[in-house]
């Protein structure tokens, strides 16, 4: 079968490896429809693993297929149905696991794409566990989104952020991924929504995504124009991926109380932080990473409501380095997406 394969630092080849084993008891076999790119690729694609890693390495993090076959004692899933498919190796038993805190397992195994071998081939066979349908009227191209875009989204707004009806949030990178998500999802709950970006064609389309303002960080200092616009309250909640020297400016803009939820820092992995500000302030900052099972059942159940995903560039799996260098050079306005 067909499989993108990084051989080298930046060297990714389409090559043939041996079809995965048939489905033991407890798995699926799944038949790769859609692979949606993340950050996380080009972190694994320049080489940024945070753990050792044997190479080659089948990429791809995100995405959704059809079901192939089913092992022994299998009864939820049936060849043919559509499923979006969890991309972290968890172990299924420990406290975080029983718990449902999928994202916090004790005994992780690897994120599939990075650390061991991902979703970019034709056929996988995993846990039936780590599988979740699609439903009906959602297409494979937007589940694909489910696992990774939507996911983190929901773990972060909901799960960790608490965010309420009718508070105001900033949305920083809004024309990313996951901020094109994190806009559609406050303002569907009737959010007040500020967002950045870097260019002005981007901050056309966030308008039309339903962004109330709209900053470009180029040529704004986003503190400045978030202040003025919250009569220099703040705001309730800052959604932060990027890092770097703008964190500092996040939590300048954050209310007495205010709530920061941060899963990036494309910008720059280390920052300063004034702890008398941290705590007269009474600023509450939440790491997330990835998310649970249950937040892309959420996510899918969204997207069968009408919230579909921004898709930016789908590419075919022969092109999967074009759509990397797309997302890599921040020309993106929502997602890349890989078909077969």
């Amino acid at each position: 079968m067909r499989a993108l394969t990084l051989i080298a630092d930046r060297q990714l080849e389409l090559t043939d490896i041996p079809a995965p084993p048939t489905p033991g008891p407890g798995e699926v076999q799944v038949r790769i429809g859609a692979v949606g790119l993340n950050h996380l690729d080009v972190w694994g694609f320049r080489g940024m693993a945070f753990a050792k890693r044997k190479l080659p390495l089948v990429v791809g993090a995100e995405a959704a297929g059809t079901i192939e076959s089913v092992g022994a004692g299998v009864t939820a899933f049936k060849r043919g149905d559509k499923v979006a498919m969890y991309g972290a190796l968890t172990c299924g038993t420990c406290k975080a696991c029983r718990e449902g805190r999928d994202n916090l397992c004790e005994n992780v195994g690897g994120i599939m794409g990075f650390h061991v071998d991902g979703f970019a081939r034709d056929l996988v066979t995993m846990p039936a566990r780590l599988v979740v349908p699609v439903p009906d009227n959602v297409s494979l191209r937007d589940a694909a989104c489910a696992p990774i875009a939507f996911g983190t989204v929901q773990h972060m707004l909901f799960d960790n952020a608490k965010l309420q009806p009718g508070e105001t949030i900033l949305v920083h990178a809004g024309g990313s991924g996951i901020g094109t998500v994190a806009i559609k999802m406050a303002k569907a709950l009737g959010c007040t929504v500020i967002t950045t970006v870097g260019s002005d064609d981007k901050a056309e389309k966030a308008k039309a995504l339903g962004a109330d303002h709209v900053i470009n960080y180029r040529t704004q200092r986003f503190e400045t124009i978030t202040r003025k616009l919250t009569q220099k309250k703040g705001v309730d909640v800052v959604f932060e991926h990027v890092g770097g020297e703008g964190f500092n400016g996040s939590l300048l803009v954050l209310k007495r109380g205010g709530r920061l939820v941060t899963c990036g820092s494309t910008a720059g992995p280390t920052v300063q932080i004034n702890l008398m500000q941290l705590f007269q302030q009474q600023y509450k900052i939440f790491g997330s990473f990835g998310c649970t099972i249950r937040n892309i059942r959420e996510s899918l159940d969204k997207m069968a409501g009408g919230m579909l995903p921004v898709i930016d560039t789908e590419v075919p799996l022969a092109e999967f380095a074009r759509g990397l260098a797309r997302l890599e050079g921040r020309q993106v306005f929502g997602k890349v997406i890989v078909t077969f």
